[in-house]
């Protein structure tokens, strides 16, 4: 492709096909942080559905907070209620998921399902209820529980194994709810190893999937990654959500931008570790997840009304951008090649033979005593080659057929 083929260009316009959903909470964020005030007004969870529907995109989610204001009463919560759902049917957007705030109210500073207070356990319970009722009504086929004030600021104040007990149980209420009411919502945890809390409960995609496995129903819950949330941590988020793809944990995901293991910055997507954020699609694209390509990033502050809805653009259009790259990359005659000089394909071959024995292999000695162990460790990896070839696609320089721009 030259640069002058307008015509072959990819189109970077979304559509609802893409699958791409917002939080209320983000184009609703109203950029307070602990040094300074709010720098926009309140958003119409109204306009927002209106506005991301324009936009291109195809779902929108929200903590019940985002759309109900905390306090409001029955026939208050009815009347938004209405004219949330009107706003769905208007546009076609769908509700793919919702989740609830268990982190905002000073009553949960010390915890929702983890709180050493019982009674505060118990209203926690109910209030994530309350809104699986609303999801489920809106059609809601996945609920998330970021457990953001589970956990401590000092080890004296938690005793983690007493606590782990009780976030089972509350999961597993939660859980056997779902089961109870025939809503079919899967639960998706969301890791996190810090802030709001010193320390967070259940802190990266490992932690959570070994606690889901000690759960009464683990088959209904899974994770719900985030990309700066694991890269808070300094890992490899790539690697966390393909180990999340082959548990078949991988219930929903929230892309961001983040640069390195600092505060949670939220960045539009793309906007952080670029590389990263390449072989992130490049997984999602070709690595068989189906689910939506949600977005939990929150507007810069410096911007007003109108550089909120050209974030949310931003964020579509860098998947978009990405996934284009991604495809490239895959369909590249030349990265085919390096693939194999790489023997990334020799790694889905098993490494015993279809029926041999451990015995058997024990018996085998090509496999040690005869294996020319000094020839194997001169084997050249070829891994730069491959390496370079991913940014020379990322960047626009390489075409599909291998040729520079």
């Amino acid at each position: 492709m030259s640069s002058g083929d307008a015509a072959s260009v990819p189109s970077l316009t979304p559509t609802p096909e893409d699958r791409f959903s917002f939080g209320l909470w983000t184009v609703g964020w109203r950029a307070a942080d602990p040094f300074g005030d709010p720098t926009r007004p309140v958003l119409d969870p109204v306009e927002a559905v209106h506005r991301l529907a324009a936009l291109g995109a195809w779902g929108v989610t929200f903590h019940d907070d985002d759309l109900i204001p905390f306090g409001t009463d029955e026939a208050g919560r009815e009347k938004v209620i209405a004219r949330f759902k009107a706003a769905l049917e208007e546009t076609g957007l769908v509700v793919p998921m919702a989740t609830t705030n268990l982190f905002g109210h000073p009553v949960f500073k010390g915890g929702a399902l983890t709180n050493n207070d019982r009674d505060i356990r118990r209203y926690a319970l109910r209030k994530v209820m309350r809104n699986m009722d609303l999801a489920a009504e809106l059609g809601a086929s996945t609920y998330v529980l970021w457990g953001g004030r589970e956990g401590s600021e000092t080890d004296a104040g938690i005793d983690v194994r007493a606590a782990l007990d009780r976030y089972a149980e509350g999961i597993d209420t939660l859980a056997q709810y779902s089961v109870d009411q025939g809503y079919g919502l899967k639960l998706a945890l969301e890791p996190k190893p810090n802030e709001p809390r010193g320390d967070i409960l259940l802190p990266t995609i490992g932690h959570a999937l070994a606690f889901i496995s000690r759960l009464d129903h683990h088959e209904m819950v899974g994770v719900n990654p985030e990309v700066g949330h694991e890269q808070m941590a300094g890992l490899n988020y790539v690697h966390g959500i393909g180990q999340a793809l082959w548990s078949g944990k991988l219930f929903h995901l929230d892309l961001n931008g983040q640069r390195g293991p600092r505060y949670d910055q939220d960045l539009i997507f793309g906007h952080g570790d670029v590389l990263s954020a390449f072989f992130t699609v490049d997984l999602l694209e070709h690595g068989g997840y189906d689910g939506p390509r949600h977005f939990d990033y929150k507007p810069l502050r410096t911007e007003d009304a109108d550089g909120v809805w050209a974030s949310a653009e931003a964020n579509m259009r860098s998947y978009l951008a990405l996934r284009e790259r991604a495809r490239a990359f895959r369909a590249d005659p030349e990265v085919q090649e390096a693939l194999r000089a790489a023997r990334v394909d020799e790694l889905a071959r098993p490494t015993l033979e279809p029926g041999e024995t451990p015995a058997a292999l024990r018996a085998d000695r090509s496999a040690f005593e005869e294996f020319d162990v000094e020839a194997a460790a001169a084997r050249g990896g070829a891994f730069v080659r491959l390496s370079q070839l991913a940014l020379e696609h990322l960047t626009g320089f390489r075409a599909a057929g291998g040729t520079g721009l």
